[in-house]
């Protein structure tokens, strides 16, 4: 337990040294003895917190042990929305839009760190797809782009998985990007971080895939959140997958996909053997 403890802590402070200093927090969400909270992480120990993590927590004094707990998605969101075509190192032939690509993800998406990404038996063409996620902190309804940062409370690495074959040939993208497991993100969200400029990495098996800084978005942050408060009122907890950088390739059974965001964690999911897998949210 204890060297499960040190690598999922490793995980967690991962690229995190200047990044602490200019005081950031990390908000984890657990299980503890059949109950769900949310804590903030201190290395290997999760302060209790009551109340609303997004308005005003206190902390309990309770601690317990990272070893000890279970960890879960950083929220549990009535909303998953992504953006697509969001850097130019992903365009390919695909012209810049004049707006960002809006699409949908699902709550039953969302898987947490560790939790294994499900392979269908009708899957042919499973990519990864690494990505920054906006946590957002209140209701937000046709915001200001210049207010819009105000709505944002934290960010995570996120895991847009994408079949491919499935997102050519469906009218929608529901079971392409939407079915269950398809949304891994965690372990941590950050707040008080810069998050218009971090390093976003992908590593499949070890070996890096995708690497580029969010300044590279071509619709930041605010211009994402403004933008879909125009037409859907996001509420606390809500999540927005902000688009993947450069190209991506297949993943299969058994491969061990990594997402680093800069100063906030890595998170890390399996790929599962052909079949449905277990609900683990």
């Amino acid at each position: 337990m204890r060297a499960t403890s040190l690598i999922v802590a490793a995980l967690l402070l991962a690229g995190t040294t200047g990044a602490l200093a200019q005081g950031v927090t990390k908000y984890v969400r657990y299980e503890h003895e059949g109950s769900v909270s949310h804590g903030v992480l201190d290395g290997e120990t999760i302060h209790e917190l009551r109340g609303d993590v997004f308005t005003s927590p206190e902390r309990s004094g309770n601690t317990v042990a990272l070893d000890q707990v279970r960890l879960l998605a950083p929220t549990a969101p009535s909303k998953v929305i992504a953006v697509g075509f969001n850097y130019r190192s992903h365009l390919g032939d695909t012209p810049e839009a004049e707006y960002p690509g809006i699409f949908s993800k699902y709550p039953t998406s969302v898987i947490p760190h560790e939790g294994v990404i499900t392979y269908y038996e009708d899957a042919t063409d499973v990519h990864y797809e690494g990505e920054m996620v906006l946590i957002i902190g209140r209701t937000a309804s046709n915001v200001a782009e210049a207010d819009a940062h105000e709505y944002i409370f934290a960010v995570a690495p996120g895991n847009d998985v994408s079949e491919r074959v499935w997102q050519r040939n469906d009218l929608q993208w529901f079971r392409a990007k939407g079915a269950d497991t398809f949304g891994p993100v965690g372990p941590v969200m950050a707040a008080g971080i810069d998050y218009d400029d971090l390093l976003l990495q992908t590593r499949v098996n070890g070996e890096v895939m995708q690497s580029q800084r969010t300044k590279d978005l071509i619709f930041d942050s605010a211009a994402i959140v403004s933008y879909i408060s125009r037409y859907i009122t996001l509420e606390a907890g809500d999540m927005i997958f902000t688009g993947t950088p450069g190209t991506t390739s297949a993943i299969q059974p058994g491969d061990v996909v990594e997402i680093e965001l800069e100063g906030v964690g890595v998170l890390r999911n399996t790929v599962g053997q052909r079949g449905r897998t277990t609900d683990q949210q």
